[in-house]
């Protein structure tokens, strides 16, 4: 039940006392400041590292090759690697449960016209699996088809930016493109997560582009996505084991690292987590010791609080207040100046991060914000700890005799 007359005590003994309230309430506004912006900018690392692996999907491996740097079964090292379609067909066969998406890839940087507007944009011929390893999203019509890979239809699907650049505030769907002399008709828009680099692609079928300008079945890259039930080990045991076989399939020393070049983002992930692992320790080891510091300079101020005001407590008691009112009266003015300190600080050290967001990226701090249940729990904990601190005193206090605490000095 609300008690205005107690409510009234405690404004009266906080304005009469307002240095010590304002110290026990930087104490802890401080507390909760520092604690919100620890978590903010380790949260702004996180979505750094999120946004690096944001443009392909998690479970990716591209298989590029190069040219050998060593000797190998009497073949001279300098050797081009070339894969071919029957090195798609090879992985296939030999990994069919290990495969979720897969996609040959020929890529080149094409001039590309509509009416007057024109600009180069790289073209990537693929099967329709290669969407998911982008995370291409379609916003408009559709992305290929395999029954476009099988007609080798001269078809696109463009980025968004590549609609703004060319067509304008126009629709591109069903429009055809002159992509170096040849007419290719829109059949899809997408954006990519990836930002605007992947938004400027132009895709195609697979079969079409190899035809015209890959003679002997050659193609420049491979792309694939390993089984979601893979754990992040597997993973990358399927990659070494993959990247073995093709050595041994195209003559490359096993110690080449410049022919075969597998990237399996199962690695970087496993890289990542390892490196998140320790910076969440560090930022809650930090954190934890930000709320003891918190917890003992409330406990030290209100035991000086409750110290101070012994020959008050002592008046009242002779007046006739019961113990349990005097220790009610210390606990709301502790709860209340805790819980307006801690959201203080809350609000802070919120608007800091805003204001700095932009500001930090360029050191690698991306989006530094906090999750309102993490600051409103350590709030909590702190109100707590206020309470506590002010209970065990004021219990102490309540019980002198009004006699003894008259005489305090």
């Amino acid at each position: 039940m609300f008690d205005l007359d107690r409510w009234r005590e405690i404004f009266q003994a906080i304005s009469k006392n307002k240095l010590r309230t304002a110290l026990s309430g930087f104490t802890i506004a401080f507390a909760i400041l520092l604690f919100t912006l620890l978590f903010g900018v380790g949260n702004g690392l996180k979505h750094t590292f999120e946004k690096q692996f944001a443009g392909d999907s998690q479970n990716s491996i591209y298989i590029n090759s190069g040219r050998t740097t060593k000797p190998y079964k009497g073949l001279q090292s300098g050797r081009g690697i070339q894969f071919r379609n029957d090195d798609s067909k090879f992985i296939n066969e030999k990994f069919p449960d290990k495969i979720q998406y897969f996609s040959p890839n020929i890529q080149r940087s094409m001039q590309v016209i509509y009416k007057g507007e024109q600009n180069r944009y790289t073209v990537r011929a693929v099967y329709p699996d290669y969407q998911p390893l982008e995370s291409a999203v379609v916003e408009e019509g559709r992305f290929l088809t395999y029954l476009d890979v099988e007609r080798r239809s001269k078809v696109v699907a463009i980025g968004r930016l590549v609609e703004k650049d060319l067509f304008g505030n126009l629709s591109a769907i069903g429009k055809n493109l002159n992509i170096e002399g040849i007419s290719y008709k829109v059949v899809g828009v997408f954006s990519d997560p990836g930002g605007d680099n992947d938004e400027r692609f132009i895709y195609t079928p697979f079969s079409t582009f190899q035809g015209m300008y890959k003679p002997n079945d050659e193609l420049d890259y491979i792309g694939m996505t390993f089984n979601p039930d893979l754990n992040v080990d597997q993973a990358i045991a399927f990659s070494n084991l993959l990247t073995k076989m093709l050595k041994e399939k195209h003559n490359v020393d096993p110690r080449d690292q410049g022919a075969i070049r597998v990237r399996n983002y199962a690695e970087g992930t496993k890289n990542v987590q390892s490196f998140m692992m320790v910076l969440n320790v560090i930022i809650l080891f930090i954190g934890i010791g930000t709320l003891i510091a918190g917890i003992i300079g409330i406990s030290n101020i209100m035991v000086y609080i409750v110290k101070e005001r012994t020959k008050e407590l002592g008046i009242r008691k002779a007046l006739g207040a019961t113990p349990k009112s005097i220790v009610g009266m210390i606990m709301m003015e502790s709860i209340f100046v805790t819980a307006l300190a801690g959201y203080s600080g809350l609000m802070i050290g919120v608007f800091t991060l805003k204001a700095l967001g932009k500001s930090l990226e360029k050191y690698f701090i991306l989006n530094p914000s906090v999750e309102t249940y993490v600051v409103v729990g350590a709030t909590i904990v702190l109100v707590i700890a206020g309470t506590i601190a002010g209970y065990i005193p004021a219990k102490r206090a309540a019980s002198i005799k009004p006699i003894v605490a008259l005489n305090d000095e």
